[in-house]
């Protein structure tokens, strides 16, 4: 029987789901009101799909590990995101061995480190200080180490995806069509994006009114029009994806192997990101998986956000030590970092920070990569205070973060 392609599921209903931040397509955050938010709809340890039906498990791997392409999307500082990664990675790879790793945490120069660790000529600690991870990605390489070792162990090729984060952060400021062909890296011309991942981005900058690109914006500007600071944003995004999908072909093309992506959920989810690219390329039935963590909004099953989803329980932190913690999520971008979201009755929420902030500084020290943050906020004892240097609006700001007597 010839072998068929895995589909994704069809949108079935017109709610939105919550969209990114105006700086990053790294991660979802919810948006809904909590009276009508519906909670702990995928139950642990199952599959469900787009909608939250519930999906058997190995019928669904043995028609994903037939997939040219399986993308898992993460949020990149919650570590049963990428145990999940793992845990997939593993099942599919008992299914079919011909598998390669791309991983968007890495930019394409780094290539041949990455090589040279699957072949096993390199320690943990040369990995990382080879690829000036801390700089170069910034969270904690804890996370990534695990997929990194079962890659190695298996002998699965590991893709560099990324381009510098630079490349990106010029086609922000300057449009792609003003960078040199010979200084694009490689990266072709992006798809046009669809209507709904434009709207999103534009609904989202208008929504925050954050970004230094809608603040920029004259007075009388439509409301539903991004200026061109904002178009050369969704620009940025469009190369951002297009560089990493074309990676991904490139592997499948070049190698015959089904690629499995570790990727940021913005850059996948609904299939408006990377898929969308990939299917510009001719890779039209790649899968798109995402962890459900127990207190996501139901509504964001809407259809489309997924082919499939896999419920986790609350993600329990009494295994490690207690240390400080701000109670953000941050996102790497082009400019820097930027809060993705703020949690609920957290010392960054006491402190006033909001979504789309960008932090400059910690007690003084200038704040380039989420591990620069993560960094300061470790030394600090429990009972102190942190001040921060934020831009918002166009403007600078200093904050000061209270920690409890206890840390939590």
């Amino acid at each position: 029987m010839p072998r068929q392609p895995f589909r994704p599921a069809a949108a079935v209903s017109r709610l939105r789901f919550a969209v990114l931040t105006a700086a990053t397509l790294c991660l979802i955050t919810g948006a809904w009101a909590a009276d009508t938010a519906r909670v702990g709809c995928v139950p642990p340890g199952a599959w469900a799909d787009g909608t939250g039906a519930a999906m058997e498990a190995v019928p669904l791997l043995r028609r994903l590990a037939e997939a040219p392409v399986v993308l898992l999307g993460e949020q990149h500082d919650k570590a049963d995101h990428h145990r999940w990664q793992l845990h997939t990675l593993a099942g599919l790879q008992a299914l079919n061995p011909d598998l390669a790793v791309g991983m968007e945490m890495l930019p394409r120069r780094l290539q041949p480190v990455l090589d040279r660790w699957v072949a096993g000529e390199m320690t943990e600690g040369e990995f990382l200080k080879a690829t000036d991870w801390r700089t170069i990605w910034g969270f904690d390489p804890q996370f990534y180490l695990p997929i990194l070792q079962f890659a190695r162990l298996h002998r699965l090729p590991v893709v560099a995806l990324n381009v510098e984060r630079s490349l990106i952060g010029r086609t922000a400021r300057n449009g792609w069509a003003a960078i040199p062909e010979t200084e694009r890296e490689g990266v072709g011309t992006p798809a046009p994006p669809t209507e709904a991942y434009r709207n999103r981005l534009t609904e989202t900058l208008a929504a925050h009114d954050r970004s230094e690109a809608r603040s920029a914006a004259p007075a009388d500007a439509p409301a539903d029009a991004p200026d061109g600071a904002a178009k050369r944003f969704i620009e940025a995004q469009g190369v951002w994806d297009r560089a990493m999908a074309e990676k991904i072909a490139e592997t499948r093309r070049t190698t015959g192997r089904s690629v499995v992506g570790i990727l940021g959920e913005g850059h996948v989810a609904s299939r408006d990101g990377v898929p969308h690219q990939l299917a510009d390329l001719g890779i039209a039935d790649a899968a798109v998986l995402l962890p459900w963590d127990a207190d996501r909004d139901c509504e964001e099953l809407d259809g489309r956000i997924a082919d499939a989803v896999f419920g986790l329980g609350t993600e329990r932190e009494d295994a490690e030590p207690q240390r400080p913690k701000l109670g953000v999520q941050l996102d790497p971008g082009p400019e820097g970092i930027m809060v993705g979201a703020v949690s609920n009755g957290s010392v960054a929420a006491a402190a006033g920070l909001r979504t789309g902030d960008r932090i400059m500084t910690a007690a003084g020290a200038p704040v380039r990569a989420p591990a620069d943050l993560v960094a300061v906020i470790r030394r600090q004892a429990p009972g102190t205070w942190l001040p921060l240097t934020i831009r918002r609006d166009g403007a600078e700001q200093d904050l000061v973060a209270k920690f409890p007597a206890e840390a939590r």
